[in-house]
């Protein structure tokens, strides 16, 4: 009889699992549709003023920086509230929110709410970044973690794929309004099934002393209860526990935090400054419009393929090893891009730097997730992804800066070659993660998280 019921049990996991990691990477398919979408429209928006207005490349990488500026802000407000209020809040509200400001982005007319619109939506994007890698890290099981964030994470270059699709074959009959149009289905498409089918964590509902609560979402859904060796009527934690960005801020967790916002400032830098610039880059090289967004194409594409062959990979050895391999593999190919070569090797080069820009960026997520424990998980990934929004904010920038200066398009590519070494270097600087607190070794091992290999003292890359 109890075989039979931890089948049963054991089949309501898999099932949970597969809706969880569904709406996630569905929910994060509409990020990089987002963040490609833009990207798409630039040119349409530099040579046509009676869109918006009149346009220079600065002011065009300005305007794509505004929405990263709102994840950067969404991203840290969700982790200041992320792990007192719940993952399921924060996850539905945000579906809506991000939905509203397409919606209303494609039908603006001026620069300036066009600049605050892209704000708005940033906004709700970056909540939902920062939240569901701590949502999926308390659902999966722990050798399987770095895989399941990569294939939720992995939604965010399927979104630059779909939308470097659409600008290729709807562009002319839907124009760049009915483009941001569509990022706005999520909130007549997927909000209602997150409504139905996405639970509250029962470890975060366990660290908050929600057993009651904890035990019947474990029972409706058959994951396995976090805090089964922990006493009953026990607190959710001592007072002297910090809980949230407080504890990112402790001896255990201080170091580590700042080398992980600095992977993910890089990784993101990389990204959105290339989906942003690479069809005009191109362009201006010689290539046609449906040329430069096959390039766009490659990118997301490879990041897709790469990022997730390389968690599998990350879930064996450890994900901090792949993330800096990947860097490396960025730096390569970005560094080739600058060289006369045919055009099936430019567009491989461009999918390998996909895996080593957008690809990092999903594996960072899944690094981080694995890396802090329940009381910190919703922050760390939070500051990651809001930190990292700096780099986000500053490719554009950089960008922009570079083309409108004259500098030759390809020689960005040596700019962004140099910002995934730098990406290399601080991934060798965050040291191992410590063993769990006393705390998360009272309310049971599914709360407590190490990757793989991660006990001991000092930097994977150095200890093998």
């Amino acid at each position: 009889m109890n075989a039979r019921q931890d089948i049963r049990r054991e089949a309501r996991h898999r099932k949970t699992l597969r809706w969880i990691v569904g709406i996630a990477a569905v929910t994060l398919l509409f990020d990089g549709y987002d963040l490609v979408v833009y990207g798409t429209v630039v040119p349409t928006l530099l040579r046509d003023p009676s869109q918006l207005g009149a346009l220079t490349p600065g002011e065009a990488g300005a305007l794509g920086s505004y929405a990263l500026i709102g994840v950067m802000v969404g991203a840290l407000a969700a982790g200041a509230i992320g792990d007192h209020v719940g993952r399921r809040r924060i996850m539905l509200v945000n579906i809506a929110w991000f939905s509203l400001g397409m919606g209303l982005t494609a039908v603006t007319t001026s620069v300036t709410a066009f600049g605050f619109l892209r704000f708005f939506t940033g906004v709700g994007v970056g909540a939902l970044v920062a939240t569901v890698g701590a949502m999926v890290a308390e659902f999966a099981p722990p050798d399987r973690r770095n895989f399941y964030n990569a294939i939720v994470y992995s939604g965010v270059p399927a979104g630059g794929v779909l939308a470097a699709l659409l600008a290729m074959f709807t562009s002319d009959a839907i124009g760049w309004r009915g483009l941001f149009l569509v990022g706005a289905l999520p909130i007549v498409l997927l909000l209602p099934v997150a409504v139905l089918r996405l639970p509250e964590s029962p470890a975060w509902l366990l660290a908050r002393g929600h057993e009651e609560r904890a035990r019947r979402v474990c029972e409706r859904t058959g994951v396995p209860l976090p805090a089964a060796e922990r006493p009953a009527g026990a607190a959710a934690y001592p007072p002297k526990v910090k809980v949230g960005f407080p504890a990112l801020a402790t001896r255990r967790y201080a170091v580590a935090t700042f080398f992980l916002g600095l992977t993910s400032f890089c990784a993101l830098l990389l990204t959105y400054g290339l989906n942003t610039w690479l069809p005009e880059i191109m362009g201006r090289n010689g290539y046609g419009t449906s040329y430069a967004l096959a390039f766009l194409l490659a990118l997301n594409g490879g990041a897709i393929v790469g990022g997730l062959l390389a968690s599998r990979v990350a879930d064996r050895l450890g994900p901090q090893r792949v993330v800096a391999a990947t860097f490396a593999l960025a730096a390569v190919s970005l560094a080739l891009l600058t060289m006369e070569l045919p055009l099936g090797v430019l567009l491989g080069l461009v999918a390998v730097a996909g895996v080593g820009t957008l690809g990092t960026q999903v594996l960072i997520y899944g690094f981080v997730s694995t890396y802090y424990d329940t009381v910190a998980r919703a922050a760390g990934v939070a500051w990651c992804a809001g930190f990292g929004r700096l780099g986000g904010i500053g490719g554009p920038v950089v960008g922009g800066a570079l083309v409108g200066a004259g500098v030759p398009p390809l020689y960005a590519f040596y700019v962004f070659a140099a910002v995934a070494l730098l990406g290399l270097l601080v991934t060798g600087f965050v040291p191992r993660r410590p063993a769990p607190p006393a705390v998360d070794r009272a309310v049971g091992p599914a709360l407590a998280t190490p990757g793989p290999r991660a006990e001991g003292g000092a930097s994977v890359l150095g200890n093998g």
